[in-house]
């Protein structure tokens, strides 16, 4: 993982309200739920899914729990799916239909993570207690409430959608994914 110094220190603050948030659900000996929301569920909030699961793992914070949710629901995007298969991950579909649910695998000690393109309040996310992390500025302008939330926070991310079918679509896509892999990380080597 590169050095965090290329994280602007305004964002560093940011960010460290997510880290804060975590710490208190480890004080009070309480689950961790994290779900990273975006207009369509189908790239950055699956990045931010995948990524503070993985960082979790990496830095040894226990019973955290990762989601992803839209304003709506569309599909896990193939470039999406993509970028992470470039940095190692294995992703292998277990439905396939319009809107196909894969499972990201990423330890053999841990199990995958589940992902398919779902609005932020499905049923197989939490309902109260958890983190709501924009990652969209369209779902945080769009998305004003959000039931049974503990912490709202914008962390918004450039849309690498607007490259697909350019000559710079892989290298936006692995630019957001690095992004979001760099900022979790971040706030999970704060978490003491």
């Amino acid at each position: 993982m590169e050095s965090f110094t290329g994280i602007p220190q305004q964002r560093k603050e940011l960010l460290d309200k997510i880290t804060n948030y975590i710490q208190g659900k480890q004080a009070a000996n309480k689950p961790v739920h994290l779900v990273y929301i975006c207009t369509h569920n189908s790239r950055r909030s699956h990045f931010g899914q995948v990524w503070a699961k993985v960082a979790s793992v990496y830095f040894g914070i226990k019973d955290v729990h990762t989601f992803s949710g839209g304003t709506e629901a569309t599909a896990f995007n193939i470039n999406a799916i993509n970028a992470l298969k470039r940095v190692g991950f294995d992703i292998k579909p277990i439905s396939i239909e319009k809107n196909s649910v894969y499972l990201v695998l990423y330890d053999e000690k841990e199990p995958p993570i589940r992902c398919f393109s779902k609005t932020y309040d499905d049923p197989k996310n939490p309902k109260e207690g958890f983190a709501a992390i924009m990652t969209c500025s369209d779902a945080e302008e769009n998305c004003p409430f959000i039931p049974g939330v503990e912490l709202r926070i914008g962390t918004t991310y450039d849309d690498p959608k607007a490259f697909d079918g350019t000559s710079l679509q892989d290298e936006k896509y692995d630019e957001r994914c690095k992004q979001i892999a760099l900022e979790t990380f971040y706030v999970f080597s704060k978490v003491k």
